[in-house]
């Protein structure tokens, strides 16, 4: 069925109807000036038949090369039975819940998601998603000012190892709210964030950002970075890779005993990882979770169990903060549970694997990048820059320009990583490899004799 299901008979009788002569004609009080210009590059509507065979063309292109790029996007197995149930009809069109009656199916969905990201994390409370991880970190920043009532300087203490596109849209979003943004320098050997570098006395400040892992895969010191944030009045704003929680330390348990508060306050991040495919780059979705103590500034919606007036246990719509349930001036955001598809297959992925599932994802993740970093160090013209410990992640340098080796290796059918020379010039020729656990023994072996051929390949150019 079409998406508009008038014929032209149709319309004409409506116009007729009306008494206009056209549809433009409804429109004449806007002047012509003002108008949206035709869509020029926008190619006529084509046939069903020919649309399916252009998207099957199109899809043709798009080959499968061995991906070890990694940098926010993560390929992880998915069982089949996650989009075969994500994609059935009752969640596949199913918008979201505004009757909690006639939706108890997706409002139950959705608090076990919720439950499973608590859990995940160590937090308090989740809520049912946002649009993906850098508005997450957006919003943790607004709900941070927001929550934090005794600063008033509105500062936000951000490392350089956060995600740079993260970085990019909370400088877009908070621009003009007098928010700053303070950056932070990495320790150059260790690619972390040093808190022997971070000032004894910073002042009034309203929260620290810690990423974990940070963008160069490296582990950051936690509880360190936690107990100071707290112990200057600041909340901690955790930006997590949800599948490294199933075997590091979550952010709920952050910090000492001993420096009175535990754990970081607003923990948020991309939910890709948990059974979102690539899919050529999207969609993607958001979490979001926090300490009970702030959870009224979280955006969103959090879905809560409850009985109704028969004693039978349902579930309804607990938090509205958007501006379309409550007073826009008490809102937090238009944020509601937009990905809602994405957070039904992210729900059936966790169920399926369980904690041992994911926690075995991870360490064969990690075991992997450990043995393809040790596999390119014995490659002339390759080194690892960091020391610290990471996850499936590993920054390298190479000895000839980054753009060209990738380049050569994509001849070769792969992807081979993520060139760090815009965002971080001072590492020189740097590279950023993933690894997870769908990659083979093969997979590392062909991925180490290919740079390594890239690399002389490159020289030879140079050289000629």
């Amino acid at each position: 069925m079409p998406f508009i299901p008038h014929t032209k008979e149709d319309t004409q009788s409506m116009l007729d109807v009306i008494g206009a002569k056209s549809i433009e004609d409804l429109f004449d009080e806007i002047p012509v000036e003002l108008r949206a210009k035709p869509l020029e590059n926008v190619p006529a509507g084509r046939s069903e038949m020919a649309v399916n065979r252009l998207v099957r063309q199109r899809a043709a292109e798009d080959v499968q090369p061995l991906c070890f790029i990694g940098a926010g996007a993560y390929e992880h197995h998915i069982p089949a039975a996650v989009w075969e149930l994500t994609t059935r009809g009752e969640f596949y069109t199913a918008y979201t819940p505004y009757q909690a009656e006639a939706s108890q199916g997706t409002l139950q969905l959705l608090y076990e998601f919720q439950t499973m990201m608590a859990e995940l994390t160590a937090m308090d409370v989740s809520n049912a998603s946002l649009y993906d991880g850098a508005s997450s970190l957006a919003e943790a920043v607004l709900m941070a000012v927001r929550a934090n009532r005794k600063s008033k300087s509105k500062r936000i203490l951000v490392p350089r190892t956060v995600h740079p596109t993260y970085l990019k849209v909370v400088k877009t979003i908070t621009q003009h709210q007098g928010i700053t943004l303070e950056m932070l320098d990495y320790d150059i050997d260790g690619g972390h964030l040093n808190i022997d570098t971070l000032p004894s006395e910073p002042g009034d400040f309203t929260a620290l950002i810690i990423p974990q892992p940070n963008f160069f895969g490296v582990l950051e010191d936690v509880d360190a970075l936690t107990d100071w944030a707290h112990a200057h009045g600041a909340l901690v704003i955790g930006v997590v890779n949800p599948m490294a929680m199933a075997l590091i330390t979550p952010p709920g348990e952050w910090g000492t005993e001993e420096a009175g508060i535990k754990g970081a306050d607003i923990v948020c991040g991309e939910g890709q990882p948990l059974g979102v495919p690539l899919s050529s780059g999207g969609p993607y979705f958001g979490f979001m979770c926090c300490a009970q103590k702030h959870v009224r500034q979280m955006p969103g919606r959090i879905i809560g169990a409850t009985n109704d007036l028969d004693g039978k246990p349902g579930y309804t719509l607990t938090l509205q903060a958007r501006e379309q349930h409550i007073r826009r001036s008490k809102a937090t955001s238009n944020i509601c549970t937009n990905q809602g598809l994405l957070t039904t297959a992210a729900t059936i992925y966790m169920s399926l694997m369980g904690p041992e599932g994911l926690r075995r994802t991870a360490a064969n993740s990690h075991a992997n990048s450990c043995t393809l970093t040790k596999q390119l160090n014995a490659i002339d013209g390759v080194e690892t820059i960091f020391s610290r410990p990471g996850f499936h992640e590993k920054v390298l340098r190479l000895n000839k320009p980054v753009k060209e080796v990738l380049s050569a290796l994509e001849d070769r059918g792969i992807l081979g990583g993520y060139d760090l020379s815009a965002e971080f010039p001072e590492l020189g020729n740097a590279l950023l490899v993933c690894v997870t656990e769908t990659k083979t023994e093969e997979d590392l072996q062909h991925y180490a004799s290919s740079l390594q051929e890239a690399l002389q390949e490159t020289l030879a150019e140079v050289s000629a």
